[in-house]
């Protein structure tokens, strides 16, 4: 009798052990694709869990155009953002939120929040969703768009963008310098609630190409009061002291640009030589890709014409 039952045991002890090794596997399985679910990003306030494959993130300033150029789905962002009329196509279904409305943000259900590290209420945030903030100018433009890569699990993606678009802005400068001379300035300048600013090399308005990829040159008065902080303020009457050979003025059409009008504007080298480039403000103030290409494109078109 045991001679015959010995067969048996043995076929029960190998689906036994079969079955074990499938459920371990199993296990294991969920275990790998739970660890997939998310990523730990090393954040400039120490390690934050995110999605690894976030869908719906909300921008509270400033890095709407990062997102959207690494093709990562936005429920809402701020209204500076939402105002760019080069973002309104990609925009337009998007909701226009504000670090105040939380219940707003809540009724979105975001997976990942993003913002500068001066917003409100952070804390509340994090209580919402995987909150990540930055500080404004803490790294370089492009070190910072590789930072919104890492946090979005595009690292290559990203890193891969920055090296074509430093090439192609480099070559762009060398052949601006060899149109307009090694020692021509160029001044960025913005009107803005009444008040007049100067930019130096990291603030937006295409400073960080002209200045830091395309090595034009800054007037002596706007690197001496401009460059440390990124912006000046200034009156009218000591604008044509800033103003370099050529200018790009950031200008919004909804501010009082009557300066435009007076004769100590008018008198300015930059004006009288027709080398004053007018750019639209609102789709001119940040410096994520979607914004660097234009500008990149803009400074080629003005500068160099059809060459």
């Amino acid at each position: 009798m045991k001679k015959y039952l010995l067969p048996f045991l043995l076929l029960a002890i190998l689906l036994l052990a079969a079955c074990g090794n499938e459920k371990s596997n199993e296990a294991e399985a969920k275990s790998t694709e739970g660890k997939a679910e998310t990523i730990t990003y090393e954040s400039e306030n120490g390690p934050v869990e995110v999605p690894a494959d976030p869908q719906r993130v909300i921008v509270l300033s400033t890095y709407a155009g990062d997102v959207m150029a690494l093709d990562v789905p936005l429920v809402g962002v701020d209204a500076w953002s939402k105002n760019n009329p080069r973002f309104d196509k990609d925009l337009a279904n998007v909701e226009e939120v504000t670090e105040d409305n939380l219940e707003k943000i809540i009724e979105l259900e975001p997976d990942l929040i993003v913002g500068l590290s001066t917003i409100k209420n952070i804390d509340k945030l994090k209580e919402i969703a995987p909150t990540v903030t930055f500080t404004y100018g803490k790294v370089d433009y492009l070190t910072q768009h590789l930072e919104i890569g890492k946090l979005l699990n595009k690292e290559k993606e990203a890193q891969d963008w920055i090296t074509d678009f430093q090439k192609r802005a480099q070559q762009a400068g060398d052949d601006i310098r060899a149109e307009i001379g090694e020692d021509a300035t160029v001044s960025v300048i913005e009107n803005f609630d009444k008040q007049l600013y100067v930019f130096g090399d990291n603030w937006g308005r295409g400073t960080e190409i002209l200045y830091q990829e395309m090595k034009l040159k800054m007037p002596e008065k706007v690197k001496e009061m401009a460059l440390k902080d990124g912006y000046y303020a200034l009156s009218q009457e000591v604008l044509p002291e800033y103003m370099g050979d050529y200018v790009i003025f950031s200008k919004d059409s909804e501010q009082d640009n009557s300066f435009q009008e007076t004769d100590l504007y008018k008198n300015t080298p930059a004006v009288k030589n027709g080398q004053v480039f007018e750019a639209n403000a609102k789709e001119f103030y940040f410096n994520d890709p979607l914004t660097l290409e234009y500008q990149l494109e803009f400074f080629i078109e003005k500068f160099l014409g059809n060459q």
